[in-house]
């Protein structure tokens, strides 16, 4: 007979019959998400992201393409709100909710802002069993519950096509929201993850690499952004965000576009998973990322690259990355307090990948 604790633990992926839930979409993660292009030519139809909110009271609304949305509540609080959900990346239903959900935290973290409520999204067919469900909504309420927060509830929809995520509710000071414009010339760029979640997935996907190959970047991915928005707000943070769908190059382009600045990037310092370079060199790459591509050529500059290493920094530049890390731009002098607070909070190092400075904004300059 089973005990009570067989009875509220979620099934094992073992238990669940092997589910391949990355079978059940035709892409994954944050590359199922629309290219920023086609996107922007609707919110410019919508009008401003302002129009209809209480006068002063939405401080953040979607003209500068932040990661959530800001309402004062009163003079000293204000409620940061965001959406995010994907189809599947990873078979395992605990880890896929646990990813989606810490990228749907992260939106919040990348405001200056701390999580306290969230709400599940979630879309599966009710034919399949319902440990999977179960699950991923495990994953999920784990990953909210190490940020602090709680969740209170949610919607499910009958779909064959498996989709998770969360809506997140959190609160900040209204003037210390930490947005993506504000970036200054002289300002350092740190990048708080590493690259290539997007081309290691559609390696797994197809075959070319095992469990144990991708495990670092699903280990990445499940990883919270706490300690890096606590540490920039810290450090004096000037702008940031976070980089997900839209690759590095697309995110960055935002953040510069927004602060009217131009940024010069260094590519020996983008840290990058081991073999996702490997895989970009054999065109192993999400099929989104060839459209970011080829947005993000008319803004990053080519420069003495030949061709052939171009179009390889891009594909990794250009990767859309799922639950990646901070992308922070914030005064040289105060590097150290930032690389030092993260070190003592027990996380990976930043990594310092370029520097911002005067000239057209959204202009990106990689350097060899």
């Amino acid at each position: 007979m089973a005990s009570d604790d067989d009875m509220q633990r979620p099934a094992t992926a073992e238990e669940a019959g092997h589910v391949r839930l990355t079978q059940m979409s035709a892409r994954g993660g944050c590359a199922a998400k629309w290219v920023p292009g086609d996107l922007s030519e609707i919110l410019r139809a919508l009008g401003a992201g302002k129009e209809g909110g209480v006068p002063g009271a939405l401080l953040v609304g979607y003209e500068t393409s932040d990661d959530a949305a800001v309402y004062r509540l009163r003079d000293d609080l204000a409620g940061v709100l965001t959406v995010d959900f994907f189809t599947p990346l990873v078979d395992d239903p605990y880890e896929f909710g646990r990813i989606a959900a810490a990228n749907a935290l992260s939106d919040v973290y990348a405001m200056g802002a701390t999580p306290v409520l969230a709400l599940n999204l979630l879309a599966l067919s009710s034919e399949l069993d319902r440990s999977i469900a179960a699950r991923i909504l495990k994953g999920g309420a784990d990953a909210v519950s190490e940020a602090g927060a709680v969740v209170a509830g949610g919607h499910t929809i009958d779909d064959d096509e498996p989709k998770y995520g969360l809506a997140v509710f959190g609160t900040v000071h209204p003037e210390r929201v930490v947005r993506n414009a504000g970036a200054r010339p002289g300002d350092l760029i740190y990048l708080t993850k590493p690259l290539g979640t997007g081309i290691l997935v559609a390696a797994h996907r197809i075959g070319l690499l095992d469990d144990a190959g991708i495990r670092p970047a699903v280990e990445s991915m499940m990883e919270l952004n706490t300690a890096a928005s606590q540490a920039m707000l810290a450090a004096g943070v000037h702008a940031a965000t976070d980089v997900t769908g839209f690759g590095l190059a697309g995110h960055l382009h935002e953040l510069l576009s927004a602060s009217s600045c131009a940024a010069e990037l260094e590519w020996e310092n983008v840290p990058v998973f081991e073999q996702a370079v490997s895989f970009a060199r054999q065109y192993c790459r999400p099929a989104r990322s060839f459209a970011l591509q080829d947005l993000a050529e008319r803004y990053v500059e080519q420069g003495a690259l030949g061709d052939d290493e171009y179009d390889l920094r891009m594909g990794v530049l250009c990767d859309p990355q799922t639950s990646g890390g901070l992308l922070v731009a914030l005064p040289a002098e105060e590097a150290g307090c930032f690389e030092q607070l993260l070190a003592d909070a027990g996380a990976r190092p930043p990594a310092c990948i370029g520097k911002v400075c005067d000239g057209e904004p959204g202009r990106i300059v990689l350097r060899a």
